[in-house]
Protein backbone atom coordinates (compact mmCIF):
# COMPACT_ATOMS: atom_id res chain seq x y z
CA UNK A 1 0.00 0.00 0.00
CA UNK A 2 0.98 3.44 0.44
CA UNK A 3 4.61 4.04 1.91
CA UNK A 4 6.02 6.99 3.38
CA UNK A 5 8.21 7.40 0.26
CA UNK A 6 5.00 7.23 -1.77
CA UNK A 7 3.53 10.06 0.17
CA UNK A 8 6.70 12.07 -0.25
CA UNK A 9 6.56 12.35 -4.24
CA UNK A 10 2.89 12.76 -3.95
CA UNK A 11 3.25 15.93 -1.47
CA UNK A 12 6.23 17.10 -3.40
CA UNK A 13 4.14 17.37 -6.33
CA UNK A 14 1.38 19.04 -5.07
CA UNK A 15 3.51 21.84 -2.88
CA UNK A 16 5.13 22.20 -6.89
CA UNK A 17 1.95 22.96 -8.56
CA UNK A 18 0.98 25.51 -5.42
CA UNK A 19 4.66 26.61 -5.75
CA UNK A 20 4.57 27.39 -9.79
CA UNK A 21 1.25 29.78 -8.66
CA UNK A 22 3.24 31.67 -6.25
CA UNK A 23 6.04 32.06 -8.36
CA UNK A 24 4.26 33.79 -11.53
CA UNK A 25 2.02 35.60 -8.94
CA UNK A 26 5.08 37.09 -6.97
CA UNK A 27 4.61 40.70 -9.16
CA UNK A 28 1.09 41.01 -9.11
CA UNK A 29 -1.08 40.33 -12.50
CA UNK A 30 -2.81 42.55 -14.54
CA UNK A 31 -5.96 41.92 -16.52
CA UNK A 32 -4.62 41.15 -20.22
CA UNK A 33 -1.52 39.01 -17.96
CA UNK A 34 -4.05 37.29 -15.78
CA UNK A 35 -6.14 36.36 -19.00
CA UNK A 36 -3.70 36.05 -21.86
CA UNK A 37 0.01 36.24 -20.37
CA UNK A 38 0.75 38.94 -23.09
CA UNK A 39 0.21 37.04 -25.37
CA UNK A 40 3.69 35.95 -24.88
CA UNK A 41 3.48 32.22 -24.30
CA UNK A 42 6.09 29.34 -26.08
CA UNK A 43 3.69 27.31 -28.08
CA UNK A 44 5.42 24.01 -26.71
CA UNK A 45 3.92 24.95 -23.37
CA UNK A 46 0.94 25.81 -24.72
CA UNK A 47 0.59 22.36 -26.35
CA UNK A 48 1.82 20.44 -23.33
CA UNK A 49 -1.01 22.46 -21.49
CA UNK A 50 -3.51 21.16 -23.72
CA UNK A 51 -2.42 17.68 -23.88
CA UNK A 52 -2.45 18.18 -19.88
CA UNK A 53 -6.58 18.57 -20.69
CA UNK A 54 -7.09 15.87 -22.59
CA UNK A 55 -6.66 13.54 -20.11
CA UNK A 56 -8.75 13.80 -16.95
CA UNK A 57 -8.70 11.31 -14.97
CA UNK A 58 -11.77 10.49 -16.35
CA UNK A 59 -9.47 8.76 -18.73
CA UNK A 60 -6.42 7.89 -16.86
CA UNK A 61 -8.65 5.50 -15.10
CA UNK A 62 -11.87 4.29 -17.19
CA UNK A 63 -9.84 3.80 -20.53
CA UNK A 64 -7.97 0.95 -18.76
CA UNK A 65 -10.89 -0.44 -17.22
CA UNK A 66 -12.54 -0.64 -20.61
CA UNK A 67 -9.92 -2.20 -22.42
CA UNK A 68 -9.68 -4.54 -19.72
CA UNK A 69 -13.41 -5.55 -19.95
CA UNK A 70 -14.14 -5.28 -24.13
CA UNK A 71 -11.73 -4.04 -26.91
CA UNK A 72 -9.74 -1.10 -28.28
CA UNK A 73 -13.41 0.18 -29.66
CA UNK A 74 -13.32 3.27 -27.76
CA UNK A 75 -9.73 4.32 -28.80
CA UNK A 76 -11.27 5.31 -32.02
CA UNK A 77 -12.39 8.40 -30.22
CA UNK A 78 -8.54 9.26 -30.29
CA UNK A 79 -8.17 8.92 -34.27
CA UNK A 80 -10.35 11.97 -35.51
CA UNK A 81 -7.98 14.56 -33.24
CA UNK A 82 -5.53 14.99 -36.28
CA UNK A 83 -8.57 15.77 -38.44
CA UNK A 84 -9.80 18.34 -35.90
CA UNK A 85 -6.52 19.40 -34.79
CA UNK A 86 -5.70 20.59 -38.89
CA UNK A 87 -9.38 22.39 -39.36
CA UNK A 88 -8.57 23.80 -35.86
CA UNK A 89 -4.98 25.29 -37.43
CA UNK A 90 -6.62 25.88 -41.08
CA UNK A 91 -9.67 27.78 -39.64
CA UNK A 92 -10.46 27.70 -35.63
CA UNK A 93 -6.81 29.59 -34.45
CA UNK A 94 -6.85 32.19 -37.29
CA UNK A 95 -10.30 33.69 -36.53
CA UNK A 96 -9.72 33.93 -32.77
CA UNK A 97 -6.37 35.11 -32.86
CA UNK A 98 -7.33 38.29 -35.64
CA UNK A 99 -10.46 38.90 -34.38
CA UNK A 100 -8.29 40.10 -31.12
CA UNK A 101 -10.71 39.23 -28.51
CA UNK A 102 -9.54 37.17 -25.54
CA UNK A 103 -13.77 35.46 -25.27
CA UNK A 104 -14.16 32.71 -27.33
CA UNK A 105 -18.01 34.16 -27.35
CA UNK A 106 -17.69 37.54 -28.01
CA UNK A 107 -17.93 37.63 -31.65
CA UNK A 108 -20.99 35.71 -31.25
CA UNK A 109 -22.84 38.77 -30.48
CA UNK A 110 -21.55 40.53 -33.45
CA UNK A 111 -22.78 38.01 -35.51
CA UNK A 112 -26.29 36.91 -33.76
CA UNK A 113 -26.78 39.27 -31.30
CA UNK A 114 -26.45 39.20 -27.14
CA UNK A 115 -28.55 36.52 -26.70
CA UNK A 116 -26.33 34.16 -28.51
CA UNK A 117 -22.94 35.43 -26.54
CA UNK A 118 -24.82 34.66 -23.29
CA UNK A 119 -26.23 31.05 -24.48
CA UNK A 120 -22.93 30.20 -25.14
CA UNK A 121 -21.57 31.60 -21.87
CA UNK A 122 -23.61 30.01 -20.16
CA UNK A 123 -23.68 26.74 -21.76
CA UNK A 124 -19.97 26.79 -21.03
CA UNK A 125 -19.71 27.76 -17.32
CA UNK A 126 -22.69 25.02 -16.21
CA UNK A 127 -20.67 22.20 -18.08
CA UNK A 128 -17.19 23.16 -16.63
CA UNK A 129 -18.54 23.46 -12.94
CA UNK A 130 -20.18 19.73 -13.56
CA UNK A 131 -17.30 18.52 -15.80
CA UNK A 132 -14.38 19.84 -13.03
CA UNK A 133 -16.95 18.33 -10.06
CA UNK A 134 -17.13 15.09 -11.31
CA UNK A 135 -12.93 14.90 -12.23
CA UNK A 136 -12.58 15.86 -8.82
CA UNK A 137 -15.25 13.53 -7.53
CA UNK A 138 -13.70 10.31 -9.52
CA UNK A 139 -10.33 11.54 -8.45
CA UNK A 140 -11.50 11.15 -4.59
CA UNK A 141 -12.68 8.10 -5.13
CA UNK A 142 -9.84 6.81 -7.19
CA UNK A 143 -6.98 7.40 -4.52
CA UNK A 144 -9.04 6.71 -1.54
CA UNK A 145 -8.36 3.34 -1.19
CA UNK A 146 -4.42 4.08 -2.50
CA UNK A 147 -3.71 6.80 0.19
CA UNK A 148 -6.32 5.88 3.11
CA UNK A 149 -7.52 9.33 2.68
CA UNK A 150 -10.97 10.21 3.13
CA UNK A 151 -13.39 10.95 -0.39
CA UNK A 152 -14.16 14.34 1.02
CA UNK A 153 -10.83 15.56 2.27
CA UNK A 154 -9.40 14.94 -0.83
CA UNK A 155 -11.98 16.58 -2.76
CA UNK A 156 -11.47 19.27 -0.79
CA UNK A 157 -7.60 19.67 -1.10
CA UNK A 158 -7.72 18.85 -4.75
CA UNK A 159 -10.18 21.81 -5.58
CA UNK A 160 -8.39 24.25 -2.89
CA UNK A 161 -4.93 23.30 -4.22
CA UNK A 162 -6.28 24.25 -7.94
CA UNK A 163 -8.23 27.13 -6.80
CA UNK A 164 -4.82 28.43 -4.74
CA UNK A 165 -2.28 28.17 -7.92
CA UNK A 166 -4.98 29.06 -10.70
CA UNK A 167 -5.92 32.61 -8.43
CA UNK A 168 -2.43 33.41 -7.61
CA UNK A 169 -1.06 32.83 -11.02
CA UNK A 170 -3.45 33.45 -13.66
CA UNK A 171 -3.44 31.96 -17.01
CA UNK A 172 0.40 31.23 -16.77
CA UNK A 173 0.17 29.46 -14.05
CA UNK A 174 -2.07 27.25 -16.08
CA UNK A 175 -0.53 26.85 -18.70
CA UNK A 176 3.26 26.10 -16.72
CA UNK A 177 1.42 23.83 -14.12
CA UNK A 178 -0.28 22.02 -18.06
CA UNK A 179 3.75 21.47 -18.51
CA UNK A 180 4.52 20.04 -15.37
CA UNK A 181 1.37 18.10 -15.19
CA UNK A 182 1.85 16.32 -18.70
CA UNK A 183 5.19 15.51 -17.52
CA UNK A 184 4.31 13.55 -14.86
CA UNK A 185 1.36 11.67 -16.50
CA UNK A 186 3.29 10.76 -18.89
CA UNK A 187 5.94 9.74 -16.49
CA UNK A 188 3.38 7.74 -14.43
CA UNK A 189 2.01 6.08 -17.46
CA UNK A 190 5.09 4.88 -18.47
CA UNK A 191 6.15 3.71 -15.03
CA UNK A 192 2.52 1.69 -15.02
CA UNK A 193 2.96 0.04 -19.39
CA UNK A 194 6.87 -0.79 -18.12
CA UNK A 195 5.50 -2.51 -14.52
CA UNK A 196 2.67 -4.84 -16.30
CA UNK A 197 5.31 -5.67 -19.57
CA UNK A 198 7.48 -6.37 -16.68
CA UNK A 199 5.17 -8.43 -14.51
CA UNK A 200 3.18 -10.65 -16.88
CA UNK A 201 4.71 -14.05 -18.10
CA UNK A 202 5.91 -13.68 -21.25
CA UNK A 203 5.98 -10.00 -21.39
CA UNK A 204 4.85 -7.94 -24.34
CA UNK A 205 4.82 -10.95 -26.65
CA UNK A 206 2.32 -12.98 -24.63
CA UNK A 207 0.08 -9.46 -24.07
CA UNK A 208 0.15 -9.20 -27.78
CA UNK A 209 -0.55 -12.55 -28.45
CA UNK A 210 -3.26 -13.07 -25.91
CA UNK A 211 -4.84 -9.98 -26.72
CA UNK A 212 -5.32 -10.92 -30.26
CA UNK A 213 -6.80 -14.34 -29.46
CA UNK A 214 -8.68 -13.14 -27.54
CA UNK A 215 -10.22 -10.25 -29.46
CA UNK A 216 -9.37 -7.57 -27.67
CA UNK A 217 -7.49 -5.15 -29.79
CA UNK A 218 -10.67 -5.10 -32.18
CA UNK A 219 -11.84 -1.79 -32.90
CA UNK A 220 -15.30 -2.44 -32.95
CA UNK A 221 -17.31 -3.12 -36.26
CA UNK A 222 -17.08 -1.69 -39.76
CA UNK A 223 -20.66 -1.96 -40.11
CA UNK A 224 -23.26 1.15 -41.09
CA UNK A 225 -25.39 0.56 -38.12
CA UNK A 226 -26.15 3.45 -35.90
CA UNK A 227 -28.48 2.72 -33.54
CA UNK A 228 -26.32 -0.42 -32.21
CA UNK A 229 -26.19 -0.56 -28.32
CA UNK A 230 -22.79 -1.35 -28.96
CA UNK A 231 -20.96 1.62 -30.57
CA UNK A 232 -19.68 0.40 -33.63
CA UNK A 233 -15.89 2.08 -35.12
CA UNK A 234 -17.97 4.90 -37.03
CA UNK A 235 -20.02 6.06 -34.39
CA UNK A 236 -17.16 6.39 -32.03
CA UNK A 237 -15.04 8.05 -34.69
CA UNK A 238 -17.61 10.52 -35.89
CA UNK A 239 -18.59 11.44 -31.87
CA UNK A 240 -15.01 11.66 -31.64
CA UNK A 241 -14.36 14.38 -34.25
CA UNK A 242 -17.04 16.55 -33.44
CA UNK A 243 -16.11 16.36 -29.94
CA UNK A 244 -12.70 17.28 -30.86
CA UNK A 245 -13.85 19.91 -32.73
CA UNK A 246 -15.91 21.46 -29.88
CA UNK A 247 -12.36 21.63 -27.52
CA UNK A 248 -10.55 23.50 -30.44
CA UNK A 249 -13.03 25.74 -31.92
CA UNK A 250 -15.16 26.68 -29.43
CA UNK A 251 -14.41 25.72 -25.86
CA UNK A 252 -12.93 28.89 -24.11
CA UNK A 253 -10.61 26.76 -21.94
CA UNK A 254 -8.29 25.67 -24.96
CA UNK A 255 -8.94 28.96 -27.39
CA UNK A 256 -8.09 30.91 -24.54
CA UNK A 257 -4.64 28.60 -24.20
CA UNK A 258 -3.74 29.21 -28.01
CA UNK A 259 -4.33 32.69 -27.57
CA UNK A 260 -1.63 33.32 -25.14
CA UNK A 261 0.70 32.04 -27.84
CA UNK A 262 3.19 34.30 -29.21
CA UNK A 263 2.27 34.16 -33.28
CA UNK A 264 -0.07 32.50 -34.90
CA UNK A 265 3.11 29.47 -35.94
CA UNK A 266 3.46 29.24 -32.24
CA UNK A 267 -0.24 28.54 -31.27
CA UNK A 268 -0.72 26.15 -34.56
CA UNK A 269 2.61 24.07 -33.39
CA UNK A 270 0.72 24.56 -30.17
CA UNK A 271 -2.51 22.38 -31.44
CA UNK A 272 -0.16 20.05 -33.17
CA UNK A 273 1.80 18.83 -30.28
CA UNK A 274 -1.00 18.80 -28.51
CA UNK A 275 -2.91 16.24 -30.96
CA UNK A 276 0.34 14.40 -31.48
CA UNK A 277 0.52 13.86 -28.01
CA UNK A 278 -2.50 12.58 -27.28
CA UNK A 279 -2.81 10.04 -29.76
CA UNK A 280 0.15 7.87 -28.38
CA UNK A 281 -0.61 8.36 -24.82
CA UNK A 282 -4.16 7.19 -25.44
CA UNK A 283 -2.93 4.13 -27.10
CA UNK A 284 -1.05 3.46 -23.97
CA UNK A 285 -4.00 3.34 -21.76
CA UNK A 286 -5.82 0.96 -24.14
CA UNK A 287 -2.88 -1.14 -24.09
CA UNK A 288 -2.32 -1.54 -19.97
CA UNK A 289 -6.04 -2.63 -20.34
CA UNK A 290 -4.98 -5.27 -22.49
CA UNK A 291 -1.89 -5.99 -20.15
CA UNK A 292 -4.00 -6.31 -16.88
CA UNK A 293 -6.24 -8.67 -18.24
CA UNK A 294 -3.41 -10.76 -19.79
CA UNK A 295 -1.93 -10.57 -16.37
CA UNK A 296 -4.89 -11.62 -14.23
CA UNK A 297 -5.76 -14.30 -16.69
CA UNK A 298 -2.38 -15.75 -16.07
CA UNK A 299 -2.25 -14.61 -12.08
CA UNK A 300 -6.12 -14.77 -11.31
CA UNK A 301 -5.17 -15.00 -7.62
CA UNK A 302 -4.07 -11.86 -7.01
CA UNK A 303 -7.04 -10.00 -7.97
CA UNK A 304 -8.39 -11.11 -4.49
CA UNK A 305 -12.04 -11.21 -5.64
CA UNK A 306 -12.22 -7.84 -7.17
CA UNK A 307 -14.77 -7.58 -10.30
CA UNK A 308 -15.39 -4.05 -11.37
CA UNK A 309 -12.96 -3.03 -14.40
CA UNK A 310 -12.95 0.12 -13.11
CA UNK A 311 -11.45 -0.77 -9.98
CA UNK A 312 -8.56 -3.29 -11.38
CA UNK A 313 -5.74 -0.35 -12.08
CA UNK A 314 -5.88 1.32 -8.78
CA UNK A 315 -6.04 -2.58 -7.32
CA UNK A 316 -2.20 -2.63 -9.87
CA UNK A 317 -1.27 0.31 -8.37
CA UNK A 318 -1.42 -0.38 -5.33
CA UNK A 319 -0.03 -3.87 -5.12
CA UNK A 320 1.74 -4.04 -8.02
CA UNK A 321 4.37 -0.82 -8.27
CA UNK A 322 8.40 -0.27 -6.79
CA UNK A 323 8.84 1.57 -4.07
CA UNK A 324 7.94 4.97 -4.33
CA UNK A 325 6.37 3.67 -8.25
CA UNK A 326 2.24 4.22 -6.47
CA UNK A 327 3.56 7.84 -5.43
CA UNK A 328 4.37 8.84 -8.73
CA UNK A 329 0.79 7.42 -10.35
CA UNK A 330 -1.26 8.90 -7.78
CA UNK A 331 0.55 12.07 -8.82
CA UNK A 332 -0.24 11.08 -12.20
CA UNK A 333 -4.06 10.33 -11.36
CA UNK A 334 -3.86 14.51 -9.60
CA UNK A 335 -2.20 15.80 -12.17
CA UNK A 336 -4.58 14.59 -15.11
CA UNK A 337 -7.61 16.07 -12.83
CA UNK A 338 -6.03 19.36 -11.15
CA UNK A 339 -5.35 21.10 -14.83
CA UNK A 340 -7.68 24.05 -13.90
CA UNK A 341 -10.37 25.86 -16.03
CA UNK A 342 -10.89 27.85 -13.37
CA UNK A 343 -8.68 30.92 -15.14
CA UNK A 344 -11.30 30.61 -18.50
CA UNK A 345 -14.27 30.93 -16.19
CA UNK A 346 -13.11 33.72 -14.65
CA UNK A 347 -12.13 35.31 -17.82
CA UNK A 348 -15.77 34.63 -19.27
CA UNK A 349 -17.62 35.93 -16.20
CA UNK A 350 -15.71 39.29 -16.46
CA UNK A 351 -15.93 40.08 -20.11
CA UNK A 352 -19.06 38.56 -20.96
CA UNK A 353 -21.00 39.25 -17.61
CA UNK A 354 -19.44 41.86 -15.64
CA UNK A 355 -18.30 43.68 -18.53
CA UNK A 356 -21.08 42.97 -20.92
CA UNK A 357 -23.57 44.10 -18.50
CA UNK A 358 -22.77 46.05 -15.80
CA UNK A 359 -18.99 48.08 -16.46
CA UNK A 360 -17.63 48.18 -19.25
CA UNK A 361 -15.29 50.48 -18.13
CA UNK A 362 -14.07 49.33 -15.72
CA UNK A 363 -10.63 49.94 -13.70
CA UNK A 364 -7.49 47.42 -13.76
CA UNK A 365 -7.69 47.45 -10.23
CA UNK A 366 -11.26 46.59 -10.08
CA UNK A 367 -11.23 44.23 -13.46
CA UNK A 368 -8.81 42.08 -11.30
CA UNK A 369 -10.85 42.11 -8.31
CA UNK A 370 -13.44 41.17 -10.60
CA UNK A 371 -11.54 38.02 -11.91
CA UNK A 372 -9.88 37.15 -8.05
CA UNK A 373 -13.42 36.77 -7.26
CA UNK A 374 -15.01 35.01 -10.26
CA UNK A 375 -11.69 32.74 -9.91
CA UNK A 376 -12.33 31.58 -5.74
CA UNK A 377 -16.14 31.43 -6.54
CA UNK A 378 -16.29 28.48 -9.28
CA UNK A 379 -13.56 27.43 -7.55
CA UNK A 380 -15.85 26.73 -4.73
CA UNK A 381 -18.62 25.96 -6.81
CA UNK A 382 -16.39 22.73 -8.15
CA UNK A 383 -16.22 21.72 -4.88
CA UNK A 384 -19.72 21.94 -4.04
CA UNK A 385 -20.42 20.10 -6.74
CA UNK A 386 -18.04 17.33 -6.37
CA UNK A 387 -18.60 16.45 -2.19
CA UNK A 388 -22.72 16.94 -3.60
CA UNK A 389 -21.76 14.01 -5.92
CA UNK A 390 -21.04 11.07 -3.21
CA UNK A 391 -24.48 11.44 -2.33
CA UNK A 392 -26.19 12.22 -5.20
CA UNK A 393 -24.52 10.66 -8.17
CA UNK A 394 -27.09 9.63 -10.33
CA UNK A 395 -29.04 12.78 -10.56
CA UNK A 396 -25.95 15.09 -11.21
CA UNK A 397 -24.38 12.42 -13.80
CA UNK A 398 -27.26 12.41 -15.97
CA UNK A 399 -27.22 16.26 -15.89
CA UNK A 400 -23.90 17.00 -16.44
CA UNK A 401 -24.59 14.60 -19.78
CA UNK A 402 -27.02 16.31 -20.87
CA UNK A 403 -25.08 19.46 -19.88
CA UNK A 404 -21.82 17.97 -21.66
CA UNK A 405 -24.63 17.81 -25.25
CA UNK A 406 -25.72 20.83 -25.17
CA UNK A 407 -22.07 22.01 -26.19
CA UNK A 408 -22.85 20.56 -29.64
CA UNK A 409 -25.39 23.46 -30.12
CA UNK A 410 -22.99 25.88 -29.78
CA UNK A 411 -20.67 24.41 -32.37
CA UNK A 412 -22.97 24.01 -34.34
CA UNK A 413 -23.70 28.01 -34.17
CA UNK A 414 -20.17 28.68 -34.33
CA UNK A 415 -19.93 27.02 -37.98
CA UNK A 416 -23.07 28.35 -38.85
CA UNK A 417 -21.61 31.88 -38.14
CA UNK A 418 -18.30 30.71 -39.46
CA UNK A 419 -19.81 29.55 -42.75
CA UNK A 420 -22.75 31.16 -44.10
CA UNK A 421 -22.67 34.78 -44.50
CA UNK A 422 -26.36 35.31 -44.87
CA UNK A 423 -27.16 33.86 -40.96
CA UNK A 424 -28.42 36.68 -39.07
CA UNK A 425 -30.35 37.05 -35.84
CA UNK A 426 -33.54 35.05 -36.82
CA UNK A 427 -31.77 32.35 -38.62
CA UNK A 428 -29.46 31.73 -35.45
CA UNK A 429 -32.04 31.86 -33.25
CA UNK A 430 -34.68 29.22 -34.60
CA UNK A 431 -31.73 26.93 -35.72
CA UNK A 432 -30.58 26.88 -32.00
CA UNK A 433 -34.44 26.37 -30.68
CA UNK A 434 -34.78 23.70 -32.96
CA UNK A 435 -31.72 22.20 -32.32
CA UNK A 436 -31.56 22.28 -28.36
CA UNK A 437 -34.97 20.37 -28.64
CA UNK A 438 -33.59 17.92 -30.78
CA UNK A 439 -30.52 17.27 -28.07
CA UNK A 440 -32.80 17.47 -25.40
CA UNK A 441 -35.12 14.56 -27.56
CA UNK A 442 -32.17 12.45 -27.73
CA UNK A 443 -31.10 12.34 -24.45
CA UNK A 444 -34.44 11.61 -22.83
CA UNK A 445 -34.00 7.88 -22.92
CA UNK A 446 -30.79 8.48 -20.52
CA UNK A 447 -32.63 11.05 -18.21
CA UNK A 448 -36.37 9.82 -17.93
CA UNK A 449 -38.03 6.30 -18.55
CA UNK A 450 -39.81 7.24 -21.67
CA UNK A 451 -42.28 5.07 -24.00
CA UNK A 452 -40.67 3.46 -26.95
CA UNK A 453 -42.45 5.63 -29.71
CA UNK A 454 -40.66 8.50 -28.59
CA UNK A 455 -37.19 7.21 -27.88
CA UNK A 456 -34.49 8.43 -30.02
CA UNK A 457 -33.28 5.18 -32.02
CA UNK A 458 -29.75 6.23 -32.72
CA UNK A 459 -26.59 5.41 -30.42
CA UNK A 460 -26.24 8.13 -27.68
CA UNK A 461 -22.77 8.92 -28.85
CA UNK A 462 -24.36 10.65 -31.76
CA UNK A 463 -26.43 13.57 -29.89
CA UNK A 464 -23.60 15.75 -30.18
CA UNK A 465 -23.24 15.10 -33.94
CA UNK A 466 -26.93 15.42 -34.56
CA UNK A 467 -27.22 18.41 -32.66
CA UNK A 468 -24.49 20.11 -33.83
CA UNK A 469 -25.65 19.30 -37.92
CA UNK A 470 -29.64 20.48 -37.26
CA UNK A 471 -28.51 23.78 -36.33
CA UNK A 472 -25.94 24.14 -38.78
CA UNK A 473 -28.17 22.90 -41.65
CA UNK A 474 -31.41 24.33 -40.03
CA UNK A 475 -29.50 28.29 -39.85
CA UNK A 476 -28.16 27.73 -42.98
CA UNK A 477 -31.82 26.93 -44.42
CA UNK A 478 -33.57 29.68 -42.77
CA UNK A 479 -30.79 31.95 -44.12
CA UNK A 480 -31.43 30.77 -47.92
CA UNK A 481 -35.14 31.08 -47.28
CA UNK A 482 -34.92 34.35 -45.99
CA UNK A 483 -32.36 35.75 -48.29
CA UNK A 484 -34.69 34.43 -50.80
CA UNK A 485 -37.74 36.48 -49.33
CA UNK A 486 -35.40 39.34 -49.20
CA UNK A 487 -34.05 39.25 -52.99
CA UNK A 488 -38.31 39.23 -53.88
Amino acid sequence: MFSPIDSLVLVSYLVAVVGIGVWLGRHGNSPDEYMAAGRSMPGWAVGLSMFGSYVSSISFLANPGKAYAANWNPFVFSLATPIAAAVAVKWFMPFYRHSGEISAYEHFEKRFGPWARTYAVVCFLLYQMARMGTVIYLLALAVAPLTGWRVEATIAVTGVLMTVYTLLGGIKAVVWTGVLQSGVLVLGTLLCLGAIIFKTPGGISEIVTTGVSDDKFSLGSFGPSLTSTVPTFWVVFFFGLFTHLTNFGIDQSYVQRYITARDDREAAKSIWITAILYLPVAAIFFFIGTGLFVFYHLRPELLEGITAPDKIFPHFIAHELPLGGAGLVVAAIFAASMDSNLNSMATLTFCDIYQRYFRPNASERESMRVLYLATFFWGAASIAVAIAMIRVFTALDAWWSLAGMFSGGVLGLFLLGLICRKADNVAGAIAVVVGVLVIVWMSLPSLLDVPAWLRNPLHANLTIVVGTLTIFLVGLAVAQIRGGTRAT
